[in-house]
């Protein structure tokens, strides 16, 4: 009886995983976006401060690719390795923390309609909070990280003009879109 207790729950975690791989797939697209966003950074600012404007939009097409070929390059591999991960990574947790019961009652939830409409709105959400909050902190966060960026150039030893040397820093519009 135990065993078949075990082969149960050992079906709903497998279920429960298999109704996850989009979120394991966006967290490997995640990962693989942040791992160049400094690169992409850097670039875009060097584009603006030391590539003459007559060059940048070829020069900045050119990054762009390669951006999207590194992109295209490494997300199937990450993708990949978090879907083969995900069972023995997850599995233990939630055989731990979950009993055959709750594991049902999770997996009703996450295929309930109610649950698919929260789901579709949470970036709504997300995106509604993130735009006040910029909006209310932009005055208070724009001159700190004005100094930030004066500040570290002069760390750096890099010039700094006044601060009109390097390209101005801005508190993001909004944050990264979820995929």
């Amino acid at each position: 009886m135990a065993a078949m207790a075990q082969d149960n729950k050992a079906a709903l975690i497998k279920q429960f995983i298999d109704i996850q791989r989009p979120g394991i797939e966006s967290l490997a697209r995640g990962l693989v976006e942040q791992s160049s966003a400094p690169i992409a950074q850097a670039g875009s600012q060097y584009l603006q401060t030391q590539v003459p404007e007559a060059k940048r939009e070829s020069a900045a097409k050119a990054a762009d690719a390669e951006l999207k070929k590194y992109f295209d390059d490494a997300y199937p591999v990450v993708r990949d390795k978090a879907v083969q991960l995900a069972p023995g990574a997850l599995t233990p947790l939630l055989e731990q923390n979950f009993s055959e019961d709750e594991l049902k009652q999770l997996l009703a939830w996450i295929n309930s309609p109610l649950s698919k409409k929260y789901q579709d709105l949470n970036p709504k959400m997300q995106t509604a909070l993130t735009e006040k909050l910029v909006a209310e902190t932009r005055g208070s966060i724009e001159p700190k990280m004005r100094a930030l960026d004066t500040n570290v150039a002069k760390a750096l030893g890099a010039p700094t003009d006044g601060g009109q040397g390097s390209a101005p820093a801005k508190a993001p519009a909004k944050a990264p879109a979820k995929k």
